[in-house]
């Protein structure tokens, strides 16, 4: 059997279907041009989904990630801690809403090092964007209380991590504001396409007239209308609305979504169990109180050599499997020291070497026991092929 294709996004539900054709033959793709937008709709049962009081669609998790910012009120060049274990737009979102990004260090769990956030924290910080990379929750008691301690605002960058539970809640409504993505290869595709989620009344007012609802568009949500009234015409407009085509494709898959939930979870921990017989191949388990929504699975190279690492990349590649080791990936958006747009970009050298060792492979939640059984097999092999069996215990 050959391994299967990863990259090929989940179909649109035919429910979406009929809606596109609907908005085609009517031309009302703009949210704003009439009551009962599919974008509207969206946001509450978005919310609803996720037990917060208000919710805003816009064009990307990004463009929800600057514009929480934004609505924060931050100062210019205010100091936000983020992992150094996440994708290129993050700290891109940080500089577009003239922040400075100050990259926290990452543990070989792929989560948040407390000591150095801790200290980071107590060096002065007026924001905390913890970014839950790949699906991998960090420890949000500490990082919660921590953060509350020294009054800084907590936003998650949920893109990996919609259906994710702590402790039985919704990552993503744990800190001030949760986004989340909708971008092809998250659990709902829109091909692109975002959304936060918040509880604060003054925060949410400032996102939406932000986000682009200039004049009185504003009353087309129906909340806070006392806050809207307040912040009209003394905020820059940014213009990163969806549209309701992309959110008449969002709607019908949010009730798939525990399934999807549920399939990948057993996939990743499937796939988990079989690569964890291998001594070269170690997948972190989750921490307590973590229940994971995964569409992929992260694993380290225990005890393999650069030479090593790179044979086994090739062996995978050769048996139909795509592995991208984080660091040894060229020019990999996910690696700190290629995020040369920064004024200056730290060594931290627990996070590289994390990175150096770190795998990536796809898991959609639609691949069958069979396909899985592939894709696991391609990989232990690879690690036989390329250690002879033996990991370099250096």
């Amino acid at each position: 059997m050959q391994a299967p294709n990863v990259y090929d996004a989940d179909p649109i539900p035919a429910e979406a279907l009929a809606e596109i054709e609907r908005l085609f033959t009517n031309g009302d793709l703009f949210r704003y041009t009439s009551e009962d937008a599919p974008v509207a709709l969206l946001e509450q049962e978005f919310a609803a989904l996720m037990g917060s009081k208000y919710a805003l669609a816009v064009a990307s998790c990004s463009a929800a990630l600057f514009l929480s910012l934004k609505a924060l009120g931050l100062p210019r060049g205010a100091r936000v801690l983020i992992p150094a274990f996440t994708f290129a737009a993050v700290p891109s979102a940080v500089v577009h809403a003239d922040c400075t990004p100050v990259l926290v260090e990452v543990a070989e769990n792929y989560r948040i090092d407390l000591a150095d956030f801790e200290a980071k924290l107590a060096a002065g910080a007026e924001a905390v964007l913890i970014s839950h990379m790949r699906g991998h929750t960090s420890d949000m008691d500490a990082i919660l209380a921590l953060a509350e301690a020294h009054g800084v605002p907590v936003i998650e960058d949920a893109a990996h991590s919609l259906g994710t539970l702590w402790h039985g809640r919704r990552i993503g409504t744990l800190g001030k504001v949760g986004c989340f993505s909708f971008q092809s290869y998250k659990m709902v595709n829109a091909g692109e396409g975002g959304i936060l989620v918040t509880d604060d009344d003054d925060l949410i007012a400032r996102a939406v007239i932000m986000s682009g609802a200039y004049e009185h568009n504003w009353k087309k949500h129906p909340v806070v209308q006392a806050r809207f009234a307040h912040w009209q015409n003394r905020l820059p407009l940014y213009n990163t609305r969806l549209s309701n085509l992309a959110a008449a494709v969002i709607r019908p898959q949010l009730a798939l979504l525990e399934e999807r939930v549920r399939k990948g979870r057993a996939n990743h921990d499937y796939v988990a169990a079989r690569l964890n017989t291998s001594p070269a191949l170690h997948v972190p388990p989750p921490l307590p109180g973590e229940t994971r929504a995964p569409d992929s699975i992260q694993f380290n190279l225990r005890g393999l050599t650069a030479a090593q690492a790179d044979a086994f990349a090739r062996a995978a590649k050769a048996r139909g499997v795509s592995v991208q080791i984080f660091g040894r990936s060229s020019d990999n958006a996910r690696a700190f020291w290629n995020w040369r747009f920064l004024a200056e970009v730290p060594e931290l050298p627990k996070t590289r070497a994390m990175l150096m060792n770190a795998c990536d492979v796809r898991l959609p939640a639609r691949l069958t026991r069979d396909e899985l059984d592939v894709i696991a097999g391609a990989l232990l092999d690879a690690a036989e092929e390329a250690t002879g069996g033996v990991p370099d215990a250096a």
